[in-house]
C-alpha cells in the first residue's frame, strides 16, 4: 500500500492546485483518485479552457472548483499538489503552509515513491530534444526505460509500471526544479544543463534567480554521480566548481587537454575515452541544425556514462527523428516545405532555426513577451526572403527592431491562418515556411503545443 508521510493514499484528502493543460495536474488527480484519495481539483481557469484535461478525468470521483480557489481547500486537506506554473508566493500556498499542510508536486511525489536510476536534464533550450534522444536510444537496449517531466508526460503515469532497475529520464524546467529545492529524494545519477539563456524574465527578478533554480539539478549529487555541462556556456565554470559529482563537458569545438567529455569537429562528434578519441555522432544525423547536433552529442555522452558503448550509441543517435514542435518538418505543398518550431519561445531559438533550414525561407514569428531582449534577432533578420508577424506584446519589440534595421515585414496578424496564407503566398519555389515564434503563446493560444498543432492543421488544409 502506497503511503505519503506514513498515511495510506486511500485515507488522504488531496487538493490539486492548477489542473493545467500539460498533463501534470491531470496525472496527479488520476493517480490519487485511483488510489482512493478524496481529490479536489482547483484552477483559476474555466471549465471551457480546461476542457481537454477535464475530458481525461471523466468518470472519476473528483470534486472541481474552477474559475477560482477556496481557502478551505488549502486549510482542510492532507496534501496540496502544486502545478509548477503556480507562483510560490501564492496566498493559497501560504494558507497551506500556515496550517501545516505539506505542498508537493507530481515530480516530488514520484521521487518519494521511486528509487530508480535517474537521468535529469534542464536548460533554457535543447532539453526536450536531449531527453528524447536519450530515451530513443535507452529504450532500444532497455525497453523498461521511461521518459517524463516537462515534456508533458508526468512520471506518475508510469510509476507503477517501473521495474526496480529501469532508468528514468526526466526533463525538468526551472519552475519544476524550484519546487525540488532541498528535497533529499532528488539525486540524479546523471544531471545535464544544456545551456543558460535569458528566459521567463516575466517571472524571475533577474538571471541570478533563474540560474539558482537550474543549479538545484546537481545540488544533491556526489562523487558517485555525473554532471554534464556545456563547455561553451558562460555559466558552466561556476556549475563545475559547485557540483560535487564527476564533471564532464560537451562542446561545439575540441576540448582542451585534460577536460573530459565530448566535442564536435567538422560536424562529427567524438568522445575522449582515456587514451583514445572515439566517434560517437555521425556528420549528418536525421534532425537538422547545428544546435541539434550539440543536443545529440550531449545525449550521447550521457548514454556512454550510463553504460552504452560508442558503437551502439552512434547509429542510434544518427537515426533519431526529432520531436514535434521543435524544428519539425511535417509537410510539403507545391514544392514549399513547412517547419513547425512552435516550441521556440526565445529569440535564440529562432536564430538557431533560421540557420538550420536549407534554401530560401519565409519566417513566421512573434507572440507574447516574457520581458526578453530581442536584439539578438538582428543577426538573422536579413536571412528570410520575408518576415510575417503574429500579433502580440513581444511582436511590438520585434517591429521596433525591424524598423530600426530597415527590414520590411508583413502583419502583424491577429489570426494565425492569415499569417500562414501570407507566408505561403510569398514562399519561393523549392523554399520553406518556418514557424518559429520566439515568444510565448499566451493570449492567442493555450500553450506552445496548441499553437504548433493549429499551425500544422492550417498548413495541411491549404
Amino acid at each position: 500500500m502506497l503511503r505519503i508521510n506514513g498515511k495510506p493514499l486511500s485515507d488522504m484528502r488531496v487538493t490539486v492546485m492548477g489542473l493545467g493543460l500539460h498533463g501534470g495536474g491531470t496525472a496527479s488527480a488520476l493517480f490519487f483518485a485511483g488510489h482512493g484519495a478524496r481529490v479536489t481539483v482547483t484552477d483559476l481557469r474555466t471549465r471551457r479552457v480546461l476542457r481537454p484535461s477535464l475530458r481525461e478525468l471523466r468518470g472519476h470521483a473528483i470534486r472541481y472548483v474552477l474559475g477560482g480557489h477556496h481557502e478551505d481547500d488549502f486549510r482542510n486537506t492532507d496534501l496540496v499538489i502544486k502545478n509548477p506554473g503556480v507562483a510560490p508566493d501564492s496566498p493559497f500556498l501560504t494558507i497551506a503552509h500556515t496550517n501545516g499542510v505539506p505542498v508537493e508536486t507530481d515530480i516530488s511525489v514520484f521521487l518519494r515513491l521511486c528509487a530508480n536510476p535517474l537521468i535529469a536534464v534542464t536548460g533554457s533550450k535543447g532539453k526536450s530534444t536531449t531527453v528524447s534522444a536519450l530515451f530513443h536510444c535507452l529504450r532500444r537496449f532497455c525497453p523498461e526505460a521511461r521518459l517524463g517531466g516537462n515534456i508533458t508526460v508526468s512520471p506518475l503515469l508510469f510509476l507503477e509500471e517501473l521495474t526496480p532497475t529501469a532508468p528514468v529520464v526526466l526533463e525538468l524546467s526551472s519552475w519544476q526544479l524550484a519546487d525540488l529545492k532541498g528535497n533529499p529524494n532528488f539525486k540524479p545519477k546523471i544531471s545535464i544543463i544544456t545551456n543558460i539563456l535569458p528566459d521567463h524574465m516575466n517571472r524571475y527578478k533577474g538571471m541570478e534567480q533563474y540560474v539558482a533554480d537550474k543549479k538545484i539539478i546537481y545540488a544533491n549529487q556526489d562523487r558517485a554521480d555525473f554532471s554534464i555541462f556545456n563547455y561553451n556556456d558562460a555559466y558552466s565554470p561556476e556549475f563545475a566548481r559547485e557540483s560535487k559529482a564527476q564533471v564532464l563537458f560537451f562542446s561545439g569545438g575540441p576540448l582542451p587537454a585534460g577536460i573530459r567529455g565530448a566535442w564536435l569537429e567538422q560536424g562529427r562528434g567524438y568522445l575522449n575515452i582515456p587514451g583514445a578519441r572515439v566517434p560517437i555522432l555521425d556528420e549528418k544525423p536525421a534532425v537538422p541544425g547545428a544546435h541539434n547536433r550539440l543536443n545529440l552529442l550531449c545525449a550521447g555522452l550521457a548514454l556512454y556514462l550510463f553504460g552504452l558503448g560508442p558503437d551502439v550509441i552512434r547509429p542510434c543517435l544518427a537515426e533519431f527523428p526529432g520531436i514535434e514542435h521543435r524544428l519539425e518538418y511535417f509537410h510539403t505543398k507545391n514544392g514549399v516545405r513547412f517547419y513547425n518550431d512552435s516550441a521556440a519561445t526565445i529569440p535564440q531559438a529562432v536564430a538557431a532555426a533560421v540557420g538550420s533550414i536549407p534554401g530560401p525561407l519565409v519566417l513566421i514569428t512573434g507572440g507574447t513577451d516574457k520581458n526578453i531582449d530581442f536584439t539578438l534577432l538582428k543577426e538573422i533578420i536579413r536571412v528570410p526572403r520575408a518576415i510575417v508577424l503574429l500579433a502580440g506584446s513581444g511582436t511590438q519589440k520585434i517591429i521596433s527592431l525591424l524598423k530600426t534595421e530597415g527590414v520590411p515585414f508583413l502583419g502583424p496578424f491577429n489570426n494565425l491562418k492569415q499569417a500562414v496564407v501570407c507566408a505561403y503566398q510569398r514562399a519561393p519555389a523549392a523554399g520553406a515556411v518556418l514557424f518559429s515564434p520566439g515568444c510565448t503563446s499566451f493570449g492567442m493560444f493555450l500553450n506552445e503545443f496548441d499553437r504548433g498543432r493549429k499551425f500544422k492543421r492550417i498548413v495541411q488544409g491549404l
